[in-house]
């Protein structure tokens, strides 16, 4: 069962970025299209190629962000609604004003009795005057639902429906206009200042779309659906606008792949509705889940919404599943690809993190070596990456098996995306100990949400530390864990607040140039630190960075246990920062199925190598970075 919901989310997503592709491309042509009814002597092709400049020009742009022009978007929208309400106002009126009668539902009746299996067939195509609603999901990110609906029942759907009454009008009278129809009924004064509208109306309309397939990449990336890309934030103000260089590339060139192969916006019409009535049934098989496990709702009220609502969903989908061969095959081809692009990338790092789970080093094992660990304690703060959140992974003893020397302070770091949009700040850090005091071993879990922004944040080490350190006196202040280590214990963590700074037991004061940092100890020797500091002096980003350090404050009620713990933290923290991460390859057993073999050798492999590496994509200097080699036979 989860490996079926797991492959109905991942149709929805893949679904969205299928709508990326064909939103843009159908828009666009329509909206050129209209300039074929005044400029007679304009050739097709004239219109597929001005739209394919449009579409290149709107993907070019998007690395810039939509913040320096989205004041537009609201009043091109409006003034759109308005002008297709008005001029379908005005074709009721002086074609047929008694087409107000087709919104009774006794012509639904009439209509599908008349027509028969062509009238269930033509459903396919009536489904396009709603499509475009699927994409609400993405102004939920920046509007309240009450806005939504207030906009739609007072502004969208009023325009839309006398636009389709008013369209409705004129081919009732002028039948012989059936292709191009809508800018055949607008009045001829007025015909250029609509096109021009109708055209910016469809570059918004598509900026939307690709927005929401930004935004929905983003979220299957953080809960570790999608391989890593890369994500660049376009607003220092605007939370939630991002733009992704790799998709923002391959929808360009899809989209045009699309718009010039097929040139017609019946064939891509078929397309288009074939990926927003998937997405939309999805959606309604999710929120009836949403009904019962999260809304704790009757299962019989759930049942009865989807019901309801997928059953009109499924018609739909069932009479755009006719246009399969005229054109209906190119959301499903996209979206097979990035179904088994997600899934095997799911999958490979689901079977990594079972591995580690099962290979994790013991306890006892960790105990018997002493506080020492075997090994020479070297100064310095090691953090080490991992995916577990209990328990030492296996690239610790793989490292020190090879190289058996280890930082003072080890810190096993693990970096989870929950499944809900954000953390607080004072939720976000959860830290605990591994082994008895003496062994200055900690663990911290930093959680994001899956719409959270892990920013190259150089504050993230002084946050780290100042956590351990509020841990280490909550520790102190608790009489059950000032007793002997009891490794029943193990394993429990505290939420550490960060915004609040009582009960801080450091100070952190700034301090400029190197001299200060020089006269405490490290394990760096002269040429890495020279080499460190020329490396800082090269990157701007880093060369930015603030400069601070750690002081314990002389205070008589502080245990002297508390003290040397906290001054050896210091300390380490002042002798450099060293951060481990595991360079895994992932191989499959020899008795794995030929499946599980090309899903993980072939698959997730080639995606491993061609995607962005993970400490990239932590944000994880270069210059403080040691990889640890390991295979994984899973």
């Amino acid at each position: 069962m989860r490996t079926v919901l797991l492959l109905i989310v991942l149709c929805g997503a893949s679904m969205v970025i299928g709508d990326g592709v064909l939103t843009p491309a159908i828009s666009v042509l329509s909206s050129m299209s209209g300039l074929q009814v005044r400029a007679t002597g304009l050739e097709h092709r004239s219109v597929v190629l001005l739209s394919c400049i449009v579409l290149v020009g709107l993907f070019a742009l998007q690395h810039r962000g939509t913040q320096k022009v989205a004041f537009m978007f609201a009043p091109i929208v409006i003034i759109w609604l308005f002008s297709i309400g008005g001029i379908g106002l005005y074709n009721i009126l002086h074609w047929n004003p008694n087409i107000y009668q087709a919104l009774s539902p006794y012509y639904i009746v009439k209509f599908f009795r008349k027509t028969g299996k062509d009238g269930w067939i033509s459903l396919g195509g009536i489904l396009l005057s709603m499509t475009g609603s699927e994409a609400m999901f993405a102004d939920l990110g920046h509007f309240t639902s009450a806005s939504v609906r207030v906009a739609f029942v007072t502004v969208i759907y009023p325009c839309l429906i006398l636009q389709y009454m008013g369209h409705a009008a004129f081919l009732s009278k002028n039948t012989f206009h059936m292709p191009t129809g809508f800018y055949d009924t607008i009045p001829e004064p007025v015909f250029w200042p609509i096109f021009v509208v109708a055209t910016l109306a469809a570059v918004v309309g598509s900026q939307a779309v690709i927005s929401a397939t930004f935004s929905i990449v983003k979220q299957c990336h953080a809960l570790g659906c999608f391989p890593r890309v890369k994500v660049v934030h376009t607003s220092r103000w605007i939370y939630g606008q991002i733009y992704i260089p790799e998709i923002n590339w391959i929808l360009m060139v899809l989209c045009v792949a699309v718009t010039v192969s097929f040139r017609d916006t019946t064939l891509i019409g078929n397309a288009y509705g074939i990926a927003c009535m998937t997405v939309m049934l999805v959606t309604t098989f999710l929120m009836a889940l949403i009904v019962i496990f999260v809304w704790q709702r009757n299962i019989i009220f759930a049942l009865l919404f989807l019901v309801f609502f997928g059953s009109i969903e499924a018609v739909y989908l069932s009479s755009s599943l006719m246009k399969v061969p005229q054109g209906g095959w190119v959301p499903l081809v996209l979206a097979f690809i990035f179904m088994s692009v997600m899934y095997i990338w799911h999958y490979g790092l689901r079977r990594k993190y079972q591995f580690d789970l099962q290979n994790k080093v013991s306890m006892r094992s960790i105990l018997s070596l002493g506080p020492s660990l075997g090994i020479v304690r070297v100064p310095g703060i090691g953090l080490i990456y991992t995916e577990l959140v209990t328990g030492v992974p296996s690239i610790f003893s793989h490292f020190v098996t090879n190289l058996p020397a280890f930082h003072e302070v080890l810190v096993f770091l693990c970096v989870k995306s929950v499944p809900v949009p954000y953390v607080s700040p004072d939720e976000r850090y959860l830290v605990g100990r591994i082994g008895p005091k003496e062994y200055r071993m900690y663990r911290c879990i930093v959680r994001y949400g899956y719409k959270d922004v892990q920013r190259d944040d150089d504050n993230f080490e002084n946050m780290l530390v100042m956590s351990i350190a509020k841990f280490i006196m909550m520790e102190a202040e608790d009489a059950s864990s000032s007793a002997s280590y009891d490794i029943a214990n193990e394993g429990r963590m505290a939420v550490i607040t960060t915004t609040d700074d009582a009960g801080t037991p450091l100070t952190m004061r700034d301090f400029n140039g190197l001299a200060d940092s020089m006269t405490t100890r490290s394990s760096k020797s002269e040429s890495l630190r020279s080499l460190q500091s020329s490396y800082e002096q090269e990157s701007p980003n880093v060369s930015r960075r603030r400069r601070v350090r750690f002081e314990v404050p002389e205070d008589d009620d502080m245990g002297q246990q508390v003290k040397d713990e906290l001054m050896a933290l210091v300390e380490a923290k002042h002798a450099g920062v060293a951060y481990i991460m595991g360079h895994s390859y992932i191989k499959a057993r020899r008795s794995s199925s030929f499946l599980k073999k090309f899903a993980i050798d072939v698959g997730y492999s080639f995606l491993r190598k061609n995607c962005r590496g993970p400490s990239v994509t932590l944000h994880i200097p270069h210059i403080s970075l040691i990889e640890v080699g390991m295979i994984y036979y899973v």
